[in-house]
């Protein structure tokens, strides 16, 4: 199906290179997974549901701060409740639940790998899977407790599977079945919507309307149904009005009444989104494009992946919720577009581009450095005050282990800068690479700076320490799904969110300056606080006073 993009030597990828280039996607894909608690905003909620799962015992409908959740069918939680049980005997439980995202991005890699050498030939798998771990927009997301991890490896096995179905369409038909499987169980029907929408625009093109592409996918539909029917079917027949509320409420319904709404205040969101999340993967794509006009529409590499991304890109901003999560999958066509460019892209811009990621890469990397030894060190230069001003409460402490793993980062990406071989292909390798070095700076230096400010572990030991021995219950006001998820995880404390009038302590969850409830005759505080370095968010603890 492929055609070459330039004469490729046997040479181009060593045993050598490519364990290199392995070492480096194992890096990038692993560090970060473990040593920090949920984060805000997005690992709180879906660790909540995660930890229910695993205390509960009851797998089959998600449930977050004690109400059910069926928000999004339950897969990537599934994975992560495994994994965060089998491992639980040596890392804590959200540490081994987020071991879940590296399961996910390691098929998402290996996808897209397998995708970029069937569409592009024999040498460009390992470029695809550089290309995407080069995006800009991946590397936060693709490091957290967050389902679209799960769908994001879903499009990669689809994309892959599409790519193989002119080739081989009965191997092509289960992986394109696997991939709708895996993207329904995982975010829902959006994955059948992008199924059918790509199958068929690609009937547009000549090249797709054969017997091999009806065949893969006959296949695909029949490997996908066990993982359409089966969840739904257990769900209905446990609680037909959460199956109710999954299929029509939180999904089908909500979408059509987004629909007839006419309101699309961010319609053009990925538009402008895309770029800074692709790059450097956009600005390569777009080459591809631009060299390849006169036969883009004629080639079925080409007609797969602008079909896929037009569709992706449509659809993704036509649901309600628009956001740079359930962007990634976009991600992929845009990185498979860029492998096509090593061979057509004119040196000078190459060069550019690699000079212009070393230089950005070492001047951040001087930056983190420059400011964790000034934290350390309790300096007044500028970028301290910077940090301290945005946690003022931090306390910093050295940490020998990571300082040597960071230093050992760093020596070994000047290696790697100085040695790449003169290529087209050093650009994305070092773009790569440079993301991998700030990344590992960022987990092994600022890890504990970020966790004092994105976890609510030390907010909730302090007001586990403030509790009177004595105390009943403590009922909860305000509060949010994440926070109460949160609470359940790090308190050892008794708490009801709905016994208000019973319970004789009360904690409410507000802002800085609003009235934290509606009424406080009856009661009186006895303790506020809240995340480190976040101001707006407080906590107040009332007791109920006693007549």
């Amino acid at each position: 199906m492929y055609i070459y993009y330039g004469k490729l030597k046997e040479t181009d990828i060593t045993p050598a290179k490519a364990l290199l280039l392995l070492v480096l996607c194992a890096a990038w894909v692993t560090v970060g997974l473990v040593g920090h608690d949920p984060w805000k905003p997005n690992e709180a909620y879906g660790f909540g549901i995660i930890h229910h799962f695993l205390q509960s015992g009851d797998w089959l409908v998600p449930v977050l701060a004690g109400q059910p959740y069926p928000d999004r069918p339950p897969l990537y939680f599934w994975t992560a409740a495994l994994f965060a049980k089998v491992l639980s005997p040596w890392l804590p439980l959200h540490d081994g639940a987020r071991l879940a995202t590296g399961f996910y991005m390691a098929l998402t890699l290996l996808f897209t790998g397998f995708c970029g050498r069937e569409l592009f030939g024999k040498y460009r798998g390992w470029p695809a899977s550089i290309a995407l771990i080069g995006c800009l927009g991946l590397l936060l997301h693709a490091h957290e407790i967050l389902l679209d991890n799960a769908f994001l490896a879903a499009c990669a096995m689809l994309l892959y599977g599409y790519a193989l179905s002119l080739r081989r369409p009965r191997l092509a038909g289960v992986f394109i079945g696997l991939g709708l499987g895996i993207g329904f169980l995982g975010k829902g029907f959006i994955a059948p919507v992008l199924f059918l929408a790509i199958s068929l625009f690609l009937l547009l093109f000549r090249n797709w309307r054969t017997r091999n592409h009806a065949e893969a996918f006959a296949i695909a539909l029949l490997c996908a149904l066990p993982w359409l029917a089966i969840w739904p079917w257990l769900l209905y027949q446990h609680a037909p009005a959460l199956f109710t509320e999954w299929a029509w409420t939180r999904n089908i319904g909500r979408w059509l009444d987004f629909a007839r709404s006419g309101n699309y205040p961010e319609i053009f969101y990925y538009l402008g989104a895309l770029p800074w999340m692709a790059w450097p993967a956009a600005p390569l794509a777009v080459w591809t494009v631009w060299e390849a006009r006169k036969r883009v529409w004629h080639k079925a590499e080409f007609q797969l992946l602008l079909t896929a991304l037009a569709v992706m890109l449509v659809v993704l901003s036509l649901v309600p919720d628009i956001n740079d999560p359930n962007g990634l999958p976009m991600l992929l066509p845009i990185a498979l577009l860029a492998t096509a460019a090593l061979s057509t892209l004119r040196r000078g811009a190459a060069n550019a581009l690699d000079w212009f990621g070393i230089m950005t890469f070492a001047l951040f990397a001087i930056l983190l450095w420059w400011g964790w030894a000034g934290l350390l060190l309790d300096n007044n230069a500028w970028i301290t005050r910077q940090f301290k001003q945005q946690h003022p409460d931090f306390i910093p402490a050295f940490d020998e282990i990571a300082f040597w793993i960071a230093i050992a980062s760093t020596l070994l990406w000047i290696v790697l800068v100085w040695r790449t071989g003169r290529s087209v292909r050093r650009s994305l390798i070092n773009w790569a690479s440079g993301t991998t070095l700030l990344w590992i700076l960022v987990m092994t230096l600022w890890r504990p700076w970020l966790d004092s400010g994105k976890s609510y572990r030390p907010m909730i030991d302090d007001l586990s320490a403030h509790l009177p021995a004595d105390y009943q219950c403590m009922t909860l006001s305000h509060f949010g799904v994440s926070e109460q998820a949160m609470l359940e995880y790090f308190g050892k404390f008794k708490w009801s969110s709905r016994e208000v009038a019973r319970c004789d302590l009360l904690l409410v969850q507000g802002n800085r300056i609003a009235r934290p409830i509606e009424d406080e005759i009856g009661w009186e505080k006895i303790w506020e606080g809240g995340r480190l370095g976040e101001q707006n968010e407080r906590f107040r603890l009332y007791r109920r006073v006693k007549s």
